[in-house]
């Protein structure tokens, strides 16, 4: 099944694990829901600012949960959307 967001609206996949800015491997099961996906597609109005790939921030509980195969993502609203992770920034 492939899933096409339409409008102002994104496909977003949880980033499975993480490593925190010390070093600590946190694995996606000790954590709850993450705040930070990735971009997997875009809808037609959402594609000015956000690209596949990019690493975003966003609100808790936002967005509807949508199960393919095994893999599990979150369609939502663009502006439930907090930040860009943008890496090597230095701010």
């Amino acid at each position: 099944m492939k899933i096409k967001p339409l409008f102002d609206r994104v496909l977003l996949k949880p980033v499975e694990n993480r490593v925190t800015e010390f070093g600590v491997y946190v694995p996606k099961e000790t954590t709850e829901r993450s705040h930070i996906m990735k971009v997997v597609a875009i809808g037609g109005i959402a594609g000015e600012i956000l690209k596949p790939e990019d690493c975003v921030v966003v609100s808790k509980y936002s967005g509807t949960e949508v199960i393919s195969g095994n893999e599990k993502y979150y369609v939502m609203n663009q502006y439930d959307i907090l930040a860009k992770i943008e890496e090597g920034s230095g701010e």
